[in-house]
Order: C-alpha cells, then sequence, then structure tokens
C-alpha cells in the first residue's frame, strides 16, 4: 500500500492492516490524527491513520489483483477523504493462457505470441498492441494481469532453422502466424471476451510450410535513410507476416508462403513517399515489381467563418481547452490563435505500430490548414472550437461529417469547412440518483452523471458529452442542428461505439430523443442509466 506521490508507502500486517505514522511537523495541528479505515473486495481489512497532510489517493497491490493505479480510466480513482471510511476495490486480474503446438519442440521457445487489446476511441474500435512474449521450452504461454475486455491472440512467424532437418541447399521451411483459433488473417481471428478473474485457454498449431524469397527493388529510394514496410495478407490490414528493407541493395526483401499479399513502403518525414503493389506468391521465389515512392498527399482545409458577432465574442480560454484535446503541439498551437483547429484521424481499425498513418507536419494560417505529407489512405476530419461547429465539411462531393476522406498517393486535396455558432443549447436537470452512496469514494461516484448527445442515424450534428456534478443540472451550447438521442449514466462510458448503429440499438428506449434547429433552447429531464443496466 502506497500514496501515488510515494510520500507513504508500508506493507501489511498478516491480517490486512497497515498505518501511516505522518510526523508531527507535516500536521498543521502537530497531533491530530484524522482515521481512516480501508477495505477490499477479497475480504481484507484495513485500517491507517494519516494526518491533515494526507495522502490523497491511494495505491494497493496484491498478486493476483490488478494495481489500483493502474485502472483504466481516471475516474476510477479511489479518493481519500478526511475522517471517512475508504474502500479501495481490488480487481482480480483475468489471464490468457495456452501451449503453441510445433512438430519441432526445439523450435518452441524461439516462438513468440503477440496480444492485442481492443479499445474504442470517438466511438469507433481500434486494435491495440497489448503485450508480446516468447514461449517457454514447454511451448507454454501466458498473459496475465489482464482487466476485462476483448482481445486476440496469434503467434509471430517462425523460420524453421532445426540442425536436424535444415538443409542449407534445399527449400526453406517456416511457420506462418497462427491466428487464434484457426484464422488465415487477423481480422478473421476471433474475439476472446475476457471478465474479471477470468482465465482463458487458447492453444495455437503453426503449421509448417515452404518459403519463398521476396524482393522488390524501390526505384527512387532515398540514400541511407530508413524505409518502413508493412505485409498484409489477402489485402486484409494486420499484424502478423513480415518483409524488412535492404539499405545497401535498396529492396525490400524477406520470405513468404504461397499467398496474395499488399505490400506497403513508406518514407517518413516533411517530404515522406509511399508506394504499395499487390503479389502473389506461387510456389517459387518472387522478384518485383519495382516500386516507385510517390510523394505523400496534401490536405488544404478552407475554413468559412459565419460567426455571429454577438456569440463570437463570448469569453473563452481558448489556450485552457487547447490543452484538453487529444492532439500534438501543432493543432494546439493553431487553435491558441484561431478560432477552430482540425485533426485527421485514421480510419483503419489497425495501423502498423511502426508505422504512423496519419499527416507528418500542418502549416496553419489565417482561415486556412494544410496537413502536409499525408500517407494514402481514409481519415476521419475532425473539428476543435470552443465558439461553435461545423456545419458542413466537404471534399468535392463527398460529405466529411458522414463518410472518411480518401487520400491517394501524390493527391493535393481541397476541403471546405462551413462553420457557424448559431448552435442550439440543451440545458436541464437529472434525476434517477445512486439510491445509496457508493461504498468505493471514486472521482466518478462524486459526480451526479455523465451526459451523451449523440446523433441519431442518418441525421445531421456531432457527438458531445459533459459531466453532471453533484446538483444534478447541465447545459451544452453550440450543439449543431439535428436529431440526437440523449443518455446519461452513472459511470464514463469508455465502450460506448456511437457511431455504430448495431451498437446503439441496445439504447433503443432509454434517454431522451430531442430534435435541434439553430438557435433553439432546450430544457430536458433525464433519468440515470445504471451501470447494471
Amino acid at each position: 500500500m502506497y500514496s501515488i506521490d510515494r510520500r507513504f508507502a508500508t506493507l501489511t500486517d498478516d491480517q490486512g492492516h497497515f498505518q501511516f505514522d505522518v510526523p508531527p511537523e507535516a500536521s498543521p495541528t502537530g497531533s491530530e490524527l484524522a482515521e481512516v479505515e480501508t477495505h477490499t473486495v477479497d475480504g481484507s481489512n484495513w485500517a491507517g491513520s494519516f494526518g491533515s497532510v494526507f495522502p490523497y489517493m491511494l495505491v494497493a497491490r496484491k498478486p493476483g489483483f490488478l494495481s489500483t493505479d493502474k485502472v483504466r480510466s481516471p475516474w476510477d480513482t479511489t479518493i481519500v477523504e478526511p475522517g471517512n471510511a475508504v474502500t479501495i476495490a481490488l480487481v482480480p486480474e483475468a489471464r490468457i493462457v495456452g501451449r503453441v503446438a510445433l512438430p519441432n519442440s526445439n523450435a518452441a521457445d524461439r516462438i513468440a505470441v503477440h496480444l492485442y487489446q481492443r479499445r474504442v476511441a470517438d466511438g469507433r474500435v481500434h486494435w491495440e498492441v497489448r503485450s508480446d512474449i516468447a514461449v517457454r521450452s514447454s511451448g507454454e504461454f501466458r498473459f496475465a494481469g489482464l482487466e476485462a475486455g476483448t482481445y486476440k491472440v496469434f503467434t509471430g512467424e517462425l523460420m524453421d532453422r532445426d540442425p536436424l532437418t535444415f538443409n542449407p541447399a534445399g527449400p526453406v521451411y517456416g511457420y506462418p502466424p497462427s491466428y487464434f483459433p484457426d484464422a488465415s488473417n487477423f481480422q478473421a481471428a476471433a474475439e476472446i471476451h475476457l471478465a474479471g478473474g477470468m482465465t482463458f485457454q487458447a492453444d495455437l498449431s503453426p503449421a509448417r510450410q515452404p518459403y519463398y524469397n521476396v524482393k522488390l527493388p524501390i526505384t527512387n529510394a532515398p540514400a541511407s535513410e530508413q524505409v518502413l514496410v508493412s505485409v498484409a495478407t489477402q489485402g486484409k490490414k494486420g499484424p502478423g507476416f513480415e518483409l524488412g528493407y535492404n539499405p545497401r541493395d535498396q529492396r525490400v526483401e524477406g520470405s513468404l508462403p504461397s499467398g496474395t499479399y499488399l505490400i506497403e513502403a513508406r518514407h517518413e518525414g516533411p517530404k515522406g513517399a509511399s508506394a504499395s503493389a499487390t503479389i502473389a506468391v506461387k510456389g517459387s521465389p518472387v522478384e518485383g515489381p519495382a516500386l516507385t515512392l510517390v510523394p505523400n498527399g496534401s490536405v488544404q482545409i478552407q475554413a468559412k467563418l459565419g460567426f455571429q458577432r454577438e456569440n463570437r465574442n463570448r469569453s473563452v480560454d481558448t489556450a485552457s481547452f487547447a490543452g484538453n484535446l487529444s492532439t500534438d503541439a501543432a493543432y494546439a498551437a493553431c487553435l491558441q490563435n484561431r478560432d477552430f483547429s482540425f485533426q485527421l484521424e485514421p480510419a483503419d481499425e489497425f495501423t502498423h505500430p511502426e508505422m504512423p498513418n496519419g499527416p507528418t507536419s500542418v502549416l496553419c494560417h489565417d482561415d486556412s490548414t494544410t496537413f502536409v505529407s499525408v500517407p494514402p489512405g481514409r481519415y476521419w476530419l475532425k473539428l476543435y472550437s470552443p465558439f461553435g461547429f461545423a456545419a458542413s465539411a466537404r471534399a468535392g462531393d463527398v460529405d466529411l461529417l458522414r463518410q472518411p476522406l480518401t487520400v491517394h498517393p501524390g493527391a493535393n486535396l481541397r476541403v471546405d469547412v462551413d462553420l457557424r455558432n448559431d448552435g442550439a443549447e440543451v440545458s436541464g436537470t437529472v434525476e434517477g440518483d445512486k439510491a445509496e452512496k457508493p461504498a468505493i469514494s471514486t472521482m466518478a461516484s462524486h459526480a451526479r452523471g455523465f451526459l451523451y448527445c449523440i446523433p441519431m442515424a442518418n441525421s445531421p450534428g456531432q457527438f458531445l458529452e459533459t459531466q453532471v456534478g453533484n446538483e444534478g443540472s447541465f447545459q451544452l451550447e453550440q450543439v449543431p442542428p439535428g436529431a440526437y438521442r440523449v443518455l446519461v449514466f452513472d459511470r464514463p462510458q469508455t465502450d460506448l461505439e456511437f457511431r455504430n448503429a448495431e451498437a446503439m440499438r441496445a439504447f433503443e428506449n432509454k434517454g431522451q430523443v430531442v430534435r435541434l434547429s439553430a438557435g433553439q433552447k432546450e430544457h430536458l429531464t433525464l433519468q440515470v442509466i445504471p451501470s447494471n443496466e
């Protein structure tokens, strides 16, 4: 047990009790101590004493449980309040265990197993690397310390170099990635759903196959610079197969089993360039086609300001607003000097961890933003503004408020955005508070609720969210016109797929539907949706 600032730390005794002694000079009174009792969900009883200068957050660790400093959301952090009993919930860890079965047992300890976790960001699903481990000599592997969630697991490639069977002059064999339970690519792999304390058995059986040399020269490769390479099997992006880049011979090379692959090569930087080719390996080596790096594209966003003066002159701390955005310094700097900022976010569920998929730099002008060196791909356009909203965003005939922007190699695209600040205002109160005070005092328990304004399918509008304070009232300004379902939960919804119509069907009979026009003021009375529903 220790405080998050590391000023206090101790071990419990065999009964689970602990005590922190605060030096007299650390307390304003020099003598008064506030008694704090804590409990864990596994039944252990912990008690402690803190002075008036006390740790406001405690971290508990216990084998077999998730450390409380690894909570997925800061809203789950336990708060220590002077004079009040504190409960710290220890969540049992989940595990994925299994065995990799290889015909050659000597190779078992050289193969890696990869774990990816499903995340939801901005209402869309993404897959992120969680862990990579090498299996034991017995072929067994174990992923521990996992929180409840959805995962995928697969083996990495392994070339068969068994000295008893390997023939340098003969064909080369290897083990392609094996996706649980028996899929040919990452997208087709089964999702593993873990609950707290659950152990899932995921055995993998890579099949030994012949591998063939692949050599793809790059005609205009930059001298002495690295080129990143990704491989997608059957045209489906995802981790697994790999090729490398040989800077001496300026070519992509390696080996692959028979199949069809999309090979992408990319040179990063302000003058970045990309190339791609589809190859078919059919039981023999492949040499070519040659790749030619094409300069990445650019996207110029031209903004038309339709701000009403009386609304625009409202006092807004734009520097603070920019600091809360999940964007880099370039985007924040744009916003501090203007009324708006834009971001291009990759639309694919998976991006190669060693191959960034986004603009490398941005140029800001009075009424335009230009993204430079944009790699080929699909992107969602996101707008940030403390003053208003995007009434429309179009690239030709593509509505970018509802469709992603496709950037081809060397393309120079223009996006026209109409910005307005005559949005609606939604205010109201929340009813249906928790029946009793929660045993665990967290940041989330100090809020009356968490409100989400979700555009209805095929309706204009933009997703908005806010926290409802203890007084039970809320207010949203500059809500774009459109139809919305407004929901209030007792806890933050980190996995809310509000852009997935199928996922949102679970809330068809919850919340309240409103239809807003420009300048409209709407007052709502909403019920809190408990987490267990």
